[in-house]
């Protein structure tokens, strides 16, 4: 992608206000489109389709459909846009929800611009980060082949193909370079997240959760596994 090209930003919110103050943060930010604005969870799904962007920001508490429905929707075509979901609502639960279901990032209401500016700019930095889609970028193990570019992985069996979201594709792909070797948790983190600290409580439940998907992915073949080294780190065994 060029850099003097926009990124195309959807949002979604059923606060009017909230998309006015949304709007006019795009609108100010240099190297932004938005290309449309949903106040339901139906409408949204269609802009997409429609103008397939390249962030979304969904808010939690909507109608017809909600923000966690929007993004499984949205991860059952696309497991590589990043989307951002923000909500009043700040129990851990909620924020294990979203990122299981293929978030990237989460924000609490109520925020300031320059925070959710700052969200974004850290969503659009991982993404401008990943390599240039092509047909190298694949890892094969077991019966099967994670194409890490393009965030599917393929059950070479049966020829089943399974949608990752970008994290997923990551942290699987670091572990494939490294297939039968122990990486550290703190690796991990630092390669796929905006951050150095594999403390920080919801990073450290989001990988765990992201670990839960990729080991079930995983689980039709015995001799290809996830396994965790206490206390060191993590490991893709084929045996």
């Amino acid at each position: 992608m060029s850099d003097t090209q926009a990124i195309k930003v959807l949002i979604a919110d059923d606060e009017p206000g909230m998309r006015l103050i949304l709007r006019k943060m795009i609108a100010r930010v240099e190297g932004y489109e938005l290309v449309g604005e949903a106040q339901d969870g139906e409408q949204l799904i269609a802009l997409f389709e429609q103008h397939r962007p390249q962030v979304v920001f969904l808010d939690v508490d909507m109608p017809v459909m909600n923000g966690l429905q929007m993004v499984e929707r949205i991860r059952e075509v696309d497991g590589n846009i990043p989307i951002l979901l923000a909500s009043a609502l700040g129990s851990p639960k909620d924020v294990t929800s979203g990122y299981k279901l293929g978030a990237d990032n989460y924000v609490k209401k109520p925020f300031v611009a320059e925070e959710l500016d700052a969200h974004i700019h850290a969503l659009l930095k991982l993404r401008k980060g990943q390599p240039s889609r092509n047909e190298t970028d694949c890892y094969h193990f077991g019966q099967y082949t994670l194409d890490a570019a393009h965030a599917t992985l393929r059950n070479d069996k049966n020829g089943e193909k399974t949608v990752l979201s970008r994290r997923e594709a990551g942290i699987l792909r670091l572990l494939a370079q490294n297939k039968n070797q122990v990486v550290k948790r703190g690796a991990i983190v630092s390669h796929n997240w905006e951050t150095q600290d594999e403390n920080d409580y919801f990073i450290s439940r989001s990988l765990d959760t992201y670990l839960v998907k990729l080991r079930k992915c995983l689980e039709d073949d015995p001799t290809v596994s996830i396994k965790t080294v206490r206390g060191v780190g993590l490991m893709l065994v084929e045996e």
